[in-house]
């Protein structure tokens, strides 16, 4: 071995592999040399010139949004200091305070003066639908566009401002934006005595959203922070799809951001005002952003030729100094697996290939030669003794089963002899079947039942066996046939067979991580410290010329199934008795399972 790699060193080191034969070494100079530049340069250009035509669009729309904002606030601010005049207006004062008392000429008389005032506040604004007063002591609503009619309660009730609370809040209620001021009674907790409210036109507000789209495509969403109001105008495409589909996807995009409406991608520019409780949504096509770019198309067709270019010239270098050497020496790493050793693979260019062919040529050789002195003797050495330990089982259990049914015959208990003989031929059909050493650890748990059913026929009365549930991750797990029936025999013939009552075995599993561990423990009171010794130094110990039954057959059959981290590990159970857990670690043995009653 010392020599082989000696020689290995000396070949990677003369002259055939010198810095510039390398193919590390052409495939980075090449790819650094044509590709580098052209990358650089064209994604600093485009990336660029996209920021700089997104973050101009975006700033024009966001100062044209805020300004509108601002606007709308002072207009708004204005309503409200019209509405609170009104609240002082003598008419109004009059007809809510001595409306019974009035003459019917003067009732008329205020009526019509407070008409007259209601319709010039709501000829002052465009933005103004109704102004109406809503008058509790007279049971009356005074509309500047409906006249006078009675109450409409549910209105008076519902649009109605926090008292005292002078801000520009907007109140949303049935689809439309309001504003309300009232007087309150002299009385604590009464209804107020009047209210005055203001009904914005959505028509002139959506009016003033379509100013904003001033882009082919484009819209513009006004949204109240409080999700109940929402005013669209759409262009183009934006105009087949329902706002209400995407209006929460808006929402939870930043502003500046890019989100994909009906499969276009639009980027959205948010101005929000918290004094209106309002939101506006500028939704700007992707493609106004990239039209700026028209100029730089041809240079994009340029690096396109060129990105193919480089593409094939990388493409057609890796294939012929990597690709096709290493299919070479995979196709020959496949042949060998399949059990083909006359191999024997060339390699002209002088280049890392070259010396990996050599040694993969020395290695198919020294692998032919080993083959048959070393893995297959140990191979079939290890089967032959998996053989014997299973032989040895078999009389084992093969002698206690017809103790059973003796013991039944003898005490002519005939009406189950029918049932034990049954469940005696499946059992035996699973012991005696050879398709495979492993079955799943369903098959071998499922057995382990059918023994523990066939000794309840002895000891029902005194010895009680549970078994947790078996996980599906756990059932087709592979394991060595009759690992887990031969504890529990254990358990019945050692520790709980003169137990007078109450005896108990239970079966537990677990898995940590990729290893797995199956439990059985008993309440038995017959193991001794030193008895559990013995046993942990039987488990322990291997004697090549040794008789290996019960337990230790065992726990050498997992080693050599799953290797020398496997096995059994015994120790005192909490419940009294003795606790068996077979570890089962990841790395064994990968067979196929096959079904071990066919």
């Amino acid at each position: 071995m010392v020599k082989m790699i000696a020689g290995g060193l000396g070949l990677l080191f003369k002259k055939d592999y010198s810095l510039r034969n390398t193919i590390f070494l052409r495939l980075i100079v090449t790819f650094l040399l044509i590709m580098l530049p052209i990358l650089v340069f064209a994604a600093y250009l485009y990336q660029w010139i996209v920021q700089t035509a997104s973050s101009d669009i975006r700033s024009s729309a966001s100062a044209q949004t805020v300004f509108y904002l601002n606007d709308m606030e002072n207009e708004i601010e204005r309503m409200k200091l019209l509405q609170y005049s009104l609240l002082e207006d003598e008419d109004l004062n009059k007809l809510a305070l001595t409306w019974e008392t009035l003459p019917t000429i003067d009732r008329t008389e205020n009526l019509n003066s407070l008409m007259k005032r209601l319709f010039i506040v709501q000829n002052s604004s465009t933005y103004i639908k109704d102004v109406r007063v809503h008058i509790m002591t007279i049971g009356r609503t005074i509309s500047s566009v409906g006249g006078v009619r009675e109450i409409e309660l549910k209105r008076f009730r519902e649009i109605r401002s926090v008292f005292g609370d002078r801000r520009s809040q907007v109140i949303e209620w049935d689809g439309g934006l309001y504003l309300s001021a009232m007087k309150q009674r002299g009385i604590k907790g009464a209804e107020p005595l009047l209210t005055v409210e203001i009904e914005l036109d959505t028509q002139e507000l959506r009016a003033a959203l379509g100013q904003f789209n001033t882009y082919p495509g484009s819209g513009t969403l006004l949204l109240s922070d409080s999700a109940r109001f929402a005013l669209y105008s759409m262009t183009g495409e934006l105009s087949q799809a329902e706002p209400s589909q995407y209006a929460r996807d808006i929402r939870a995009v930043a502003s500046g951001d890019r989100l994909r409406i009906a499969g276009a991608p639009y980027y959205i520019v948010q101005t929000g005002s918290q004094e209106l409780g309002l939101s506006i949504y500028r939704i700007i096509p992707e493609a106004i952003i990239k039209n700026p770019l028209s100029k730089f198309y041809t240079w994009a067709w340029v690096f396109a030729v060129a990105a193919l270019a480089i593409i094939i010239a990388f493409a057609l270098s890796t294939y012929k100094f990597i690709h096709k050497p290493m299919l070479t020496l995979v196709k020959s790493f496949r042949r060998m697996e399949q059990g083909d050793l006359d191999i024997h693979i060339q390699h002209e260019s002088k280049d890392e290939f070259r010396y990996l062919y050599s040694r993969f040529n020395q290695m198919v050789s020294n692998l032919h030669s080993l083959i048959d002195q070393v893995y297959k003797q140990k191979i079939m050495a290890q089967r032959a003794e998996l053989k014997q330990l299973q032989s040895q089982i078999n009389p084992h259990f093969l002698y206690n089963s017809f103790f059973i049914l003796n013991t039944m015959a003898k005490t002519g208990d005939t009406e189950r002899i029918e049932q034990l003989t049954t469940m005696l031929g499946e059992y035996f059909q699973f012991v005696t079947r050879n398709a495979s050493d492993l079955v799943s650890l369903e098959q071998e748990i499922h057995h382990a039942r059918m023994y523990t059913e066939i000794q309840a026929m002895r000891f029902s009365r005194r010895i009680g066996v549970r078994f947790d549930a078996l996980s599906e991750e756990l059932k087709k797990v592979p394991v060595p046939r009759l690992i887990v029936q031969p504890i529990i025999e254990n358990a019945f013939k050692h520790s709980l067979e003169k137990k007078a009552m109450e005896g108990l075995i239970i079966v537990r599993f677990a898995q940590e991580g990729p290893d797995i561990r199956i439990i059985v423990e008993d309440n038995g009171d017959r193991l001794s410290d030193d008895m559990l010794e013995q046993l942990k130094e039987s488990l322990n110990v291997y004697q090549e010329q040794a008789e290996t039954t019960g337990l230790v057959n065992i726990h050498r059959r997992i080693r050599i199934t799953f290797g020398e981290e496997s096995g059994l590990l015994a120790d005192r159970s909490e419940l009294g008795g003795l606790r068996v857990t077979i570890l089962l670690r990841a790395g064994g043995e990968n067979a196929d399972v096959q079904d071990a009653y066919r």
